[in-house]
C-alpha cells in the first residue's frame, strides 16, 4: 500500500491525489462514512434539540397502541397524566388503554373518575396488559401486581425519585412537584388550544364527541389542574414555579363546576373515625408525631389521617400505621426542612423483609407484610411498639 508522507506542503496535494487513484475503494469508503457520520449526527441534533413534548410525541407516533400504566391505589395525579397521555396519543392516531393495579378509594378519587366519566381497565398480573408497548405515568418502575417487573416501558413521565427508565423516551423530573405538570407543559409547548366539553349530561359524565385534534378538552385540563393541587396541597407545598406555570396555563381551559365537584366529595365516615383515633391515640415527642390506627377497610384514611395530623399546632412530621389484608400500610407527611419523609420512611423499613417504603421530601409511605413483622422468614421479627421507636428515630435522624 502506498504511504503517504508530509514533506513539502506544496506536493500534499498532488500526494494525495495521487493516493486517492491508486485507492479509490479506501477513498470512497472514507467519503462514505463521513457522510453516514454526518447525517447520523444531524439526526442526534434534531431530535435532542426538540423539547421532551415533541419528542414524546413522536414516539408515541410510531406506535398503533399503547397501554398507559398508573401506580397502584392511582390518584389524580396519576389518573390525570394517563389521561392527559391518551389525549396525545389520540392527536396522532395511537390508540391507547389506561391501566391501573390496586383500587381507587379514596372520595376525591373515586369522584375523580366518575365525575370525569374515566373508562380504566384493571390489570391483576402482567398478562392482563394486552400490548406490546406500555408507557408509566407517575412512576418509573412497573410494580403493584405479579410479574411486574418483566415489563420494559417505551416511555416513562415521572416526578418521583427511582431509577425507572424508557427504551425510547424519559422524563423524571424530581423537582416538578406533579407529573400532571409536566403533562401540561407538553400542551402548552405544542401549542394546543382548549375545548369546552359538554359536562350537563344526566349522568353527570362529559361528552368528548368531535373533540378536533390539538386541542385540550375542558375535562382534562380540569384533571390535570387538580392533579397538581392534590400532590402540592393546593400549590402550597413541595412545589416549584414549573407548578404555577402548568397551573396558569390550564386555567383558561378547565371547568370551575367540574373542579369543585371533584375537590369536595362527601366523606366515608370511617375516615373520619380513623382520623378521630390518630388524633385521640397519637404518641408525640418534641415535633414528631405518630399514630397506630389498627385494623382499617378503607385504606386510604391512613393518608388522610397523616393529612390531619400534620396540622396540629406544634407538629411538623407525623407517621400513620394502619393494618388492612395482613399489610400495614404507612403514610408519613412532613413539613419540616430537617425531615424527609419519604427517605425517613425508607430507612424505618429497609431491613424488614419484603417490605417497601419511600417517597418525597413532604409526602411519603410504605408497607410491611405483617407475617414479616412477626418473624417469618429471614427477620427475627419487628413488634409494633419498635415499629413505633424506628418511626421516631428516623425521624429525628438517628437511623
Amino acid at each position: 500500500m502506498t504511504q503517504v508522507s508530509v514533506g513539502d506542503p506544496g506536493q500534499l496535494v498532488p500526494r494525495v491525489v495521487d493516493y486517492a487513484s491508486e485507492n479509490p475503494l479506501v477513498v470512497a469508503g472514507a467519503v462514505a462514512g463521513l457522510f453516514v457520520g454526518c447525517l447520523l449526527l444531524l439526526g442526534a441534533y434534531r431530535y435532542l434539540g426538540r423539547g421532551p413534548a415533541a419528542r414524546f410525541r413522536s414516539v408515541l407516533a410510531d406506535y398503533d397502541e399503547v397501554a398507559v400504566l398508573m401506580h397502584p391505589n392511582p390518584d389524580p395525579d396519576a389518573m390525570s397524566a394517563a389521561l392527559a397521555v391518551g389525549q396525545l396519543a389520540g392527536a396522532v392516531d395511537t390508540r391507547t388503554t389506561l391501566y391501573y393495579p390496586g383500587e381507587i378509594r379514596r372520595p376525591e378519587n373515586r369522584a375523580f373518575q366518575t365525575v370525569l366519566d374515566l373508562d380504566f381497565t384493571h390489570v391483576e398480573s402482567e398478562s392482563d396488559v394486552r400490548e406490546d408497548d406500555v408507557v408509566l405515568v407517575d412512576h418509573n418502575e412497573p410494580r403493584g401486581f405479579p410479574n411486574a417487573e418483566a415489563i420494559e416501558p417505551v416511555a416513562v413521565v415521572d416526578h418521583h425519585p427511582g431509577g425507572g427508565t424508557g427504551r425510547r423516551f424519559t422524563d423524571v423530573r424530581t423537582d416538578a412537584g406533579a407529573c400532571a405538570t409536566l403533562l401540561a407543559e407538553y400542551f402548552d409547548s405544542l401549542d394546543w388550544s382548549f375545548y369546552e366539553v359538554d359536562t350537563a349530561l344526566s349522568d353527570g359524565g362529559v361528552d368528548t364527541d368531535d373533540v378536533p385534534p390539538d386541542a385540550l378538552p375542558s375535562h382534562v385540563a380540569t384533571g390535570l389542574v387538580y392533579g397538581i393541587q392534590s400532590d402540592t396541597r393546593q400549590l402550597t407545598n413541595g412545589c416549584s414555579a414549573a407548578d404555577f406555570d402548568a397551573a396558569a396555563y390550564l386555567y383558561e381551559g378547565m371547568d370551575g363546576d367540574l373542579l369543585n365537584r371533584i375537590a369536595n366529595p362527601q366523606v366515608d365516615a370511617e375516615v373520619l373515625e380513623v382520623k378521630a383515633r390518630a388524633i385521640n391515640d397519637r404518641d408525640v415527642e418534641g415535633p414528631f408525631a405518630y399514630a397506630d390506627v389498627g385494623e382499617v377497610s378503607n385504606t386510604d384514611a391512613i393518608p388522610q389521617a397523616a393529612d390531619e395530623l400534620e396540622t396540629l399546632e406544634g407538629v411538623s412530621a407525623v407517621v400513620v400505621v394502619g393494618e388492612s389484608d395482613g399489610t400495614l400500610r404507612l403514610a408519613g407527611r412532613s413539613r419540616d426542612d430537617r425531615v424527609h419523609i419519604g427517605r425517613a420512611i425508607e430507612a424505618v423499613v429497609e431491613d424488614i423483609p419484603m417490605a417497601e417504603g419511600g417517597g418525597h421530601a413532604r409526602m411519603g409511605g410504605g408497607q410491611i407484610p405483617v407475617e414479616y413483622m412477626a418473624g417469618i422468614g429471614p427477620s427475627s421479627g419487628t413488634s409494633r411498639q419498635e415499629l413505633r421507636e424506628r418511626v421516631f428515630e428516623a425521624l429525628s435522624g438517628e437511623r
